[in-house]
C-alpha cells in the first residue's frame, strides 16, 4: 500500500515538459528550449515560473538531460530566484544555458550570480532582449542574445547583431516560423534559430520522388500492407547497404544477448517474426529517410509514434495503428514531398490516411483527438492539453509521463541507430 501511494505521488509530481528546437544557419539541432507546466494535476496553467523551474530541474534529474534534449544544450528560462538560489548547481554545467528573463533586473547581485554560474561552466542567455534593455550590464556573460523576430523589427534586430554579435557571443532568432522569416532573420545577421521553419519545406511542388527515396517507401509500403511478403522483404532490404547493416548491428548488439551471431537478412527477419520485423523496418526507414535532415525531425517522429502507440489501449478508435500515423505525421517535412504523393504510394487503413492528410487542411476525423493531442503536448500548448485530455479520459499526469517514456524511448532508439565509431553527442559538449 506505501509503495503504490508513493508510486502515485511521484506520478502526480510530474510536469508538463514540452520543448522547441534551436538551429544553426544549416539546420543542425544546437539546442532545446524547455517550456514547462509545474502540476501536471492542475486543470489550468499558472504563471508560477520558479515553482515551474525548480520542478522541471528536478524532471532533468530524475529523466536526464540526454533524453530530454538528445544530448543536445538545455535551455532553461529562469527568474531572478532562481538565479540567485543552488538550483542549478544539480545540472550538468556544460549542457545547460541558464536564459535570464526579461524584467530580471541587472542588479550586483544578479551579475554575481551570472559571473558565478559562468565559471562554474554554465552558458548564460538573454531572452527577449529588445533595444535599450535594461539587462545590458550582462551582455559581458552571455553566450547567447535571443531576439523576439516578431517584436523587433527586422532593422532593429540587424542593429542589435551588429552591436552585440561576437565570435562567443550568438544571436539567436525566436519564434521563426516560416522560411521566408527564417530567410530574413539569416540576412539581419542571425546565426542561430529557433522555432518550427524547417518542418516547413521550402518546395513541395515536386512531380516525382527522387530515386534514393523509392526505395524506403516501397519498404514502407511493403510493411504497410496486411499480410506481409518477407521474400519482397528480404530482396528490398538487400539494395540498400545501410539497412542492412543497421539490421545486423540491431540484432548482435549485447543488449539482446543472442547466443549466436546474425548473419544473413532472411535469418534477422525470421527471428524478429513479423510484428517486430514490421515494427523495427519503420523506425530504421525513417531514420535512414532523414539523416540528411535536421535531426529533431527524425527524433520528434519517433517521439510521436511511441506516444502514439502508448495512449492506443486508452481512447476510441486505438485499434487504429497510431504508431504508424505518429511516425508518418512529419514525413512531408523529412522527404520534401508532399503529404498526398506519399501516401499513394502506401497502403494505410482509411482513418490513418485521412487523418494525414486532413492535419495540414485543418479537417477533423475520428483520429483527430489523438493526433491533436500528440501535437499540443509536443508544442507546450498545455491549455489544449487539458481539453483534449478530458475529451479523450486521460489525465494530465499520464500524458506528461507518456510523454516522458515516448521521449526516453526515441533517444534510446536514435542512440543504437548510430553507426559505429560515431561519437554520442549526449556523451560530449554539444557546439553552441
Amino acid at each position: 500500500m506505501g509503495a503504490q501511494g508513493q508510486a502515485i505521488s511521484v506520478e502526480k509530481s510530474i510536469p508538463c515538459i514540452a520543448r522547441q528546437p534551436i538551429l544553426t544557419a544549416e539546420e543542425n539541432v544546437i539546442g532545446y528550449e524547455l517550456f514547462f507546466r509545474e502540476d501536471s494535476e492542475k486543470q489550468r496553467f499558472t504563471s508560477d515560473a520558479d515553482a515551474a523551474t525548480s520542478a522541471t530541474i528536478y524532471m532533468l534529474n530524475f529523466v536526464g538531460l540526454g533524453v530530454m534534449c538528445d544530448g543536445r544544450l538545455a535551455f532553461i528560462n529562469s527568474t531572478r530566484q532562481i538565479l540567485l538560489s543552488d538550483y542549478f548547481a544539480l545540472l550538468p554545467p556544460q549542457s545547460v544555458v541558464i536564459e535570464i528573463q526579461e524584467g530580471v533586473p541587472a542588479d550586483e547581485e544578479v551579475i554575481g550570480a551570472c559571473q558565478r554560474l559562468k565559471q562554474a561552466g554554465f552558458s548564460i542567455a538573454l531572452d527577449n532582449f529588445v533595444p535599450g534593455d535594461t539587462r545590458e550590464a550582462l551582455i559581458p556573460h552571455a553566450r547567447f542574445i535571443k531576439v523576439d523576430i516578431t517584436r523587433v523589427s527586422p532593422e532593429d534586430s540587424s542593429a542589435l547583431v551588429k552591436l552585440y554579435a561576437t565570435e562567443h557571443r550568438r544571436m539567436v532568432a525566436q519564434k521563426v516560423e516560416t522560411r521566408a522569416q527564417f530567410a530574413t532573420a539569416g540576412s539581419n545577421g542571425f546565426t542561430r534559430f529557433q522555432g518550427y521553419f524547417f518542418r516547413r519545406p521550402e518546395n513541395l511542388r515536386v512531380r516525382q520522388i527522387p530515386a534514393n527515396q523509392t526505395t524506403y517507401l516501397r519498404l514502407l509500403a511493403e510493411v504497410s500492407k496486411p499480410k506481409v511478403d518477407f521474400v519482397e522483404l528480404e530482396s528490398l532490404i538487400k539494395r540498400e547497404p545501410s539497412l542492412c547493416y543497421r539490421l545486423l548491428r540491431h540484432l548482435n548488439s549485447p543488449l539482446l544477448g543472442l547466443s549466436t551471431p546474425v548473419l544473413s537478412i532472411r535469418s534477422a527477419l525470421n527471428l524478429l517474426g513479423e510484428h517486430e520485423s514490421v515494427r523495427w523496418i519503420r523506425m530504421a526507414t525513417t531514420l535512414v529517410m532523414g539523416q540528411e535532415k535536421p535531426s529533431d525531425l527524425v527524433l520528434s517522429s519517433l517521439v510521436r509514434a511511441r506516444f502514439c502507440e502508448l495512449i492506443a489501449p486508452k481512447v476510441e478508435h486505438g485499434d487504429s495503428d497510431l504508431f504508424l500515423m505518429g511516425m508518418l505525421s512529419l514525413i512531408d517535412a523529412i522527404l520534401a514531398i508532399p503529404i498526398g504523393m506519399v501516401l499513394d504510394e502506401l497502403c494505410l487503413e482509411p482513418n490513418i490516411k485521412e487523418q494525414l492528410l486532413c492535419a495540414k487542411t485543418g479537417k477533423k476525423t475520428i483520429l483527430s483527438p489523438a493526433y491533436d493531442l500528440m501535437v499540443a503536448g509536443e508544442a507546450g500548448d498545455w491549455e489544449s492539453v487539458t481539453r483534449i485530455g478530458k475529451q479523450l479520459n486521460l489525465s494530465l499526469s499520464f500524458v506528461a509521463k507518456t510523454s516522458h517514456d515516448a521521449m526516453r524511448w526515441a533517444h534510446e532508439i536514435t542512440a543504437a541507430a548510430r553507426p559505429a565509431g560515431e561519437p554520442d553527442i549526449a556523451r560530449v559538449p554539444p557546439p553552441g
